[in-house]
């Protein structure tokens, strides 16, 4: 039922239906949602977490399992390691006179930053700074003053270099100058005093302070001790770190080494080899004197030896290193063994052609042509016969001839501290050809150097014992404590009477044969000339040595000398080249050693008959 609105009072009735609504206005859109606030920033808070897992995984592996391995390396960056260089040791002669020894040199630096702030005071007024440090240093340095002043001008530089290689004397006088900031390295230099009087026995050092030639470098590890050290934590800069790790280690200071060798008597000998050598025209030779009893060496001469100081050429001995057919000095072993074995005497009597043909048609002469000679086996030394030694010397079996040329110390090195020495050459018996196993028997067809021919002599002249040249006589430590050389035993070659016997024969060549050259005014003096055939500069045996060997005093052996000089072109024989250097500084020699005149005179085997 509709109800309808009726008009009143004005007739008008209000009818009970009502009137339609008006459309309502569409409603706004609703926003969209954007999820639960909570849950976001859960989210968030756990990716956080994570994140800070991450990190402190990261810092507990950096600093449990990286950090000791991190901090040993960023320790290692920071430590400084300073070598401090041993003493080397000095070498000296048998008298104390040094011959090698280490001075400090030094390399002088600048600290630029404590230069900038160093002042002191000079007639009362106060002076500092690079300009003045420059102005007192340029003339003990030789430096231009204004030069310098820029050297040493800056704010940075605490290790400039200024100057190297000064002597102890200039850092004395910069260092009395109290200039802070100005310091010096040391740097040990080698020195040899004597230069070239045993400079090719000493040898000399290289850059590295290492021996590189001599006893420098025979005996480096003795003379060289052992480096020390200091380590510690500094800067960038090089400053020390005060709370820093530090430790050293102190250096040992080499051995000092006494030698054997005489220094007066290793000058007078070199000199008198020279002066002879320039005499008779010769191109080279050397000397060596020996102690007959011990071995020692007292001098081991070369002509023209290097000075160590400025080492140019050939830095070792001559007397080691060189090798060459020992002529007729060897022919004492050929006496020696017929003696030994009993196949000859001394007076056994021989008339020695001046050739002389073996079974096997090796023919043989003599020096000089002379008639049919009736010789006694010592007259055969005497006189220096080839063809006489190879007369009786063929009794020997051929294995005994180099039995006994081996017992004599030939084919084997003597056992000296010298580096470099040749041991020669002595091929085995039974390779000798048909002329060798004759010609061995007079110092031919095998090869020796000057100390061992000097050593069968001083062996003879020993009783038959022969003992190991040596030229250290001991050792000092850093203590002080002196420690004497040990040398083999003496190995015994020939009876003691075979040895004297053999002395006596060497005695009559100096009297009666080739060697009257060596002889000594109020000295019995026993001996033997040489003339061998050696390499010349083409490479054939068309060179000569000229030797002389002998012992003094004849009638109680103190010393053993040998004189080699090659090439000589005012005469080839020994007894007119060699025997006049033997008996000056042999002489030389006896003095020097306080030996007093022979107080015998001599009993001779005959030489003829």
């Amino acid at each position: 039922m509709t109800a309808v609105a009726l008009r009143s009072g004005s007739g008008t009735l209000t009818s009970s239906r009502r009137p339609p609504r008006p459309p309502r206005p569409p409603k706004a859109a609703k926003p969209a949602r954007t999820g639960n606030p909570n849950g976001r920033i859960r989210v968030l808070s756990i990716a956080v977490m994570v994140v800070l897992v991450l990190f402190t995984g990261r810092l507990i592996y950096v600093q449990a399992y990286l950090g000791p391995a991190l901090a040993a390396e960023a320790q290692s960056l920071r430590i400084r390691t300073i070598t401090i260089p041993a003493v080397r040791g000095q070498i000296t002669d048998l008298d104390g006179n040094i011959l090698a020894t280490s001075v400090d040199r030094y390399n002088i630096f600048a600290d630029q930053p404590l230069i900038a702030a160093w002042k002191h005071s000079v007639d009362g007024t106060i002076k500092g700074g690079p300009t003045e440090a420059a102005r007192l240093l340029a003339p003990i340095l030789e430096l231009s003053a204004p030069e310098l002043a820029a050297a040493l001008n800056g704010e940075k530089n605490q290790h400039k270099t200024i100057t190297m290689d000064v002597s102890q004397e200039t850092w004395d006088a910069i260092r009395a100058l109290k200039i802070s900031g100005i310091f010096a390295e040391s740097q040990p230099e080698r020195s040899y005093p004597a230069g070239t009087t045993g400079g090719n026995i000493v040898g000399f050092t290289g850059q590295d302070g290492n021996g590189q030639s001599g006893l420098e470098y025979s005996l480096n590890d003795i003379l060289s001790g052992s480096a020390g050290s200091t380590t510690y934590e500094g800067g960038r800069s090089g400053h020390v770190i005060p709370t820093g790790e530090q430790s050293s280690t102190e250096a040992v200071p080499g051995d000092d080494v006494t030698l054997t060798m005489i220094r007066d008597l290793q000058w007078m000998a070199k000199a008198a080899l020279e002066e002879q050598i320039t005499k008779m025209g010769g191109t080279g030779g050397f000397l060596v004197v020996t102690n007959i009893k011990t071995g020692a060496i007292y001098a081991l001469a070369d002509a023209g030896s290097i000075d160590p100081n400025n080492p140019t050429g050939f830095g070792g001995s001559q007397a080691i290193s060189t090798i060459f057919d020992p002529g007729s000095t060897a022919k004492i072993v050929t006496m020696s063994a017929l003696i030994e074995t009993g196949l000859a005497t001394p007076t056994d009597q021989f008339v020695v052609p001046d050739r002389y043909t073996t079974v096997n048609n090796q023919t043989f002469k003599d020096s000089h042509d002379h008639a049919d000679a009736n010789w006694t086996l010592t007259g055969i030394l005497a006189e220096s016969s080839n063809t006489g030694t190879v007369m009786v010397g063929q009794k020997l079996p051929q294995q005994v001839r180099h039995d006994y040329l081996t017992k004599f110390g030939f084919g084997s090195k003597t056992g000296v501290e010298l580096a470099g020495e040749e041991k020669g050459l002595l091929a085995e018996a039974d390779k000798w050809d048909g002329s060798t196993k004759y010609a061995v028997l007079f110092g031919q067809g095998f090869s020796v150097t000057a100390l061992q021919a000097t050593n069968v002599f001083a062996t003879i002249a020993n009783g038959g014992v022969r003992m190991t040249p040596h030229l250290v006589a001991g050792t000092t430590d850093a203590a002080g404590i002196f420690t004497p050389s040990v040398q083999p035993e003496g190995v015994r070659v020939v009876s003691e009477s075979t040895a004297d016997q053999v002395l006596k024969m060497t005695e009559s060549a100096v009297l009666d044969g080739t060697g009257a050259g060596a002889e000594i005014a109020g000295y019995r003096v026993a001996g033997k000339t040489g003339t061998a055939q050696i390499p010349g500069p083409s490479g054939q045996l068309d060179g000569i040595l000229s030797s002389f060997i002998g012992v003094a005093p004849a009638d109680d052996p103190r010393i053993a000398v040998g004189v080699f000089i090659e090439n000589p072109t005012a005469s080839i024989y020994g007894g007119v080249v060699a025997a006049p250097v033997f008996s000056e500084v042999t002489a030389f020699a006896l003095q020097k050693l306080g030996v007093v005149p022979s107080g015998t005179t001599p009993d001779l085997f005959p030489t003829t008959w």
